[in-house]
């Protein structure tokens, strides 16, 4: 059985779907069967992983929406092993839309069960905010992977997004977990960077991964070639965190 991980924090630009498109890349790299759910109406997870979303004909839209079998949805990538649930932009009205389904924070869950046992690692990158859809992917998912961005206001949104995980552990998910807290953009230059390191570390402990993304050019100029940076620059520190990354979360799960 695989393990469905959420990306989530509802700050935006902490990270997340560079972080969903490397890892996964990364997962596949060291031979494990790989799929990213893009639940993000920016779609920048499908873009970034080479996908080109005006030709796109099922989408998790479609899925959440229509009930559309998301075998059909999912679209291989030049990565061997790893494959991906593109999204649409008509995903910004499927809330609204979802709002009388029955179980509807639920629906995603159904979609994903089925999949289960063709992967190992199932990565969902969820949108900046903690609405439906984001409610959906962590009643989905079997734990939370949480960036953190180095710098002093990316502290204060995590309170909110524990809080919202605390209700969806009480009331729809119980077996949810967090995987860790994973610090993004980090530049060792800078003693904030290493403060905010520490004050994460403080309460969380064991649950703040040891591998840290440091800042590098390479990641947001092989997401604009729609690669992950493995693809783009292999020797790059971006592509080097990365894989470490990937490597200590496949030791935490053995």
């Amino acid at each position: 059985m695989g393990k469905i991980i959420a990306l989530a924090n509802q700050k935006g630009g902490v990270g997340k779907t560079t972080t969903t498109i490397n890892l996964a890349a990364s997962l596949a790299a060291l031979e494990k069967k790989v799929l990213v759910v893009d639940a993000d109406p920016q779609a920048n997870a499908s873009s970034g992983l080479g996908v080109d979303i005006r030709n796109v004909e099922l989408s998790i839209y479609e899925c959440l929406v229509n009930g559309e079998d998301a075998k059909g949805a999912i679209i291989p990538t030049e990565v061997e092993g790893l494959d991906i649930i593109p999204s649409h932009i008509d995903l910004v009205g499927a809330e609204i839309e979802m709002l009388n389904m029955e179980n509807r924070e639920q629906i995603l869950k159904q979609i994903l069960v089925p999949l289960k046992d063709m992967y190992d690692f199932i990565l969902i990158d969820c949108s900046p905010s903690l609405g439906l859809i984001t409610v959906n992917a962590l009643t989905a998912a079997d734990s939370v992977m949480i960036p953190v961005q180095c710098e002093y206001f990316a502290l204060e949104g995590i309170s909110k997004l524990l809080n919202t995980i605390k209700i969806i552990k009480s009331k729809l998910n119980p077996a949810l977990e967090i995987e860790g807290f994973l610090l993004t953009m980090y530049d060792s230059r800078l003693r904030l960077a290493n403060q905010i390191y520490e004050e994460v570390k403080r309460p969380f402990r064991d649950l703040v991964f040891t591998t840290v993304i440091q800042r590098n050019v390479k990641l947001s100029e092989a997401s604009s070639y729609g690669k992950p940076v493995l693809l783009y620059d292999a020797e790059s520190k971006g592509a080097l965190n990365h894989m470490q990354l990937a490597q200590e979360l496949i030791d935490k799960n053995k």
